[in-house]
């Protein structure tokens, strides 16, 4: 059996949406190429069909594991998720204890996450290491550069 994958309302949308792009816009000029070039003659020397097959083979793995994604998607509803403990979704306050500087991330399944604006996986360091961790705690995460010390000061949700 394979794993569910948790995902807010919006990112199950963004998926949906993704998948119906891949189906209704990118796959029919797929084919549509593939026809124009097959017209051109000899296959076995056609460089274009050739590719344009390629790229068929690559829109349809890609068509096929969306697809599988959402069949195992569960969407969180996140009010019901408790504010006094960091989880999934959680918005975290928490300040760096070596230099006082405070950062703002929002805890996320790994497929929301976007590293530019800090929204951390739940399975990345920082993210596991702040999974159940209250107001008031003091983590220490391994990261590649070393070890970081943070204190959780908010937590609050979206």
């Amino acid at each position: 059996m394979t794993e569910p994958i948790y995902l807010s309302k919006e990112g199950r949308l963004k998926l949906e949406s993704e998948l119906k792009r891949l189906k209704f816009e990118e796959r029919p000029q797929l084919v549509a190429e593939i026809k124009r070039t097959m017209e051109m003659g000899d296959l076995s020397e056609n460089a274009e069909y050739h590719v344009a097959k390629e790229a068929q083979t690559h829109l349809e793995r890609k068509i096929a594991e969306l697809e599988d994604k959402l069949s195992r998607v569960r969407s969180v509803d996140t009010d019901k998720i408790p504010g006094d403990k960091v989880y999934l979704f959680a918005r975290v306050l928490v300040k760096d204890l070596s230099d006082g500087e405070e950062i703002l991330y929002t805890v996320a399944p790994p497929d929301e996450t976007d590293v530019d604006n800090d929204i951390i996986s739940v399975k990345s360091p920082i993210g596991a290491a702040l999974l159940g961790k209250a107001v008031g705690d003091v983590v220490s995460v391994n990261v590649p550069a070393g070890q970081i010390k943070y204190e959780v000061l908010k937590i609050t949700r979206d």
